[in-house]
């Protein structure tokens, strides 16, 4: 970049969840001595993930279980946005909101979706109140919005008053270099045959849909396929790890798992499925398949569109279906072999390379 970029990187502070995944996928690989970055305060590093994720997991719990912690964190942040200001020509925000305190000359913002808006049961009251009190307000303040999927377009041409040339389709991609097909040597004890799911253990994610779709098989079948779960405990998931403790034989919760982990428990899986209700883009289907694993995922939001004809789609407000698309799945070896073939063809054609050429397009067509 040869102007000066700041980017607000405020999510790498949390698991790189699929915000904080973005962010920092598409600011590694457009970092220099001309971006900065913003977490509360001015840096020219981009963190990395930490690797102590019993530590990362205590912090975003205590913070998810306490609003009133988040609610002084931002007004942290917005303090520490106004004491020193540098000069910026533009300011990307990877997270909704721009924050007020920082000025540049054009402001970028991505907007993922409007679940918050459609979906307000999937979110704490505390982050519905915020979106509520920040979001409109600022949002009219960018002067270019990317979002992951033509669907988010959409939504956001219904909900907003942006001219369509402000909008950008920016599809989000993939690590192949760690999301592939391989041998791993990763030391991480699991089933021969398991069921996959990954995802913050939230409403959104309709895991108790899964569960309950889960636990209507067979016994046979879920004697022959385990159920693993992974992903950091949001909230409101009291009933869902409740089920999984009275299910310990069938079903198991691996916690938040590194990136390499990730890549080979879906290497290792029979069939990863991602039932959620809504989506602005669905990136754990696009590294199921780049893994080689056959995918289910819900017919809603913009999961279709991620996954084209390489994938076997779900009815998420029905059990039944669930059930049923599970069971045609692991009863039918071809179709398995089908869609691994398709899903391993699709996949290639995200990367995270391509979407920051794309991110960096939009930064120099601004100035």
């Amino acid at each position: 970049m040869k102007h000066k970029l700041l980017i607000d990187s405020i999510a790498l502070l949390s698991p790189h969840t699929g915000i904080g995944r973005y962010t920092y996928e598409i600011a590694k690989r457009i970092q220099s001595k001309d971006v900065t970055f913003f977490y509360g305060y001015y840096s020219q590093e981009l963190l990395k993930s930490s690797t102590n994720k019993s530590n990362i997991n205590r912090l975003h719990s205590f913070i998810v279980k306490y609003p009133l912690v988040k609610r002084v964190a931002r007004k942290i942040i917005n303090i520490g946005s106004q004491l020193f200001k540098p000069s910026f020509d533009i300011y990307w925000q990877p997270n909704f909101i721009p924050n007020s305190g920082i000025k540049a000359k054009k402001i970028i913002t991505t907007v993922h979706d409007f679940s918050f808006i459609l979906h307000r049961d999937f979110h704490p009251k505390e982050r519905i109140e915020y979106f509520e009190n920040n979001f409109f307000q600022n949002i009219y303040r960018s002067d270019f919005i990317i979002t992951g999927s033509e669907f988010s377009k959409r939504e956001i041409l219904e909900r907003l008053d942006f001219d369509k040339s402000k909008i950008k389709v920016i599809y989000h991609g993939i690590d192949h270099n760690i999301f592939k097909v391989k041998n791993s040597n990763i030391d991480i004890k699991l089933p021969s045959k398991f069921i996959f799911t990954v995802g913050s253990i939230e409403p959104r994610k309709n895991l108790l849909g899964l569960l309950k779709a889960y636990n209507s098989l067979d016994s046979s079948i879920k004697n022959e396929y385990k159920l693993l779960l992974a992903g950091f405990k949001g909230w409101e998931n009291s009933e869902i790890m409740e089920i999984i403790n009275q299910n310990r034989d069938n079903i198991e919760y691996l916690g938040f798992i590194s990136d390499d982990e990730l890549a080979t428990v879906y290497n290792r899986a029979s069939l990863f499925i991602l039932p959620s209700f809504y989506e602005g883009f669905g990136l754990p289907i696009l590294e199921a398949m780049a893994c080689g694993t056959p995918v289910i995922s819900s017919n809603s939001s913009s999961m279709p569109e991620v996954g084209g004809d390489a994938i076997v789609y779900c009815n998420p407000n029905s059990i039944d279906d669930i059930k049923d698309k599970i069971e045609m799945v692991l009863g039918d070896k071809e179709l398995q072999q089908e869609l691994v073939s398709k899903g391993l063809k699709r996949a290639k054609e995200f990367s995270w390379e391509k979407s920051a050429n794309e991110h960096i397009r939009v930064f120099e067509s601004l100035i």
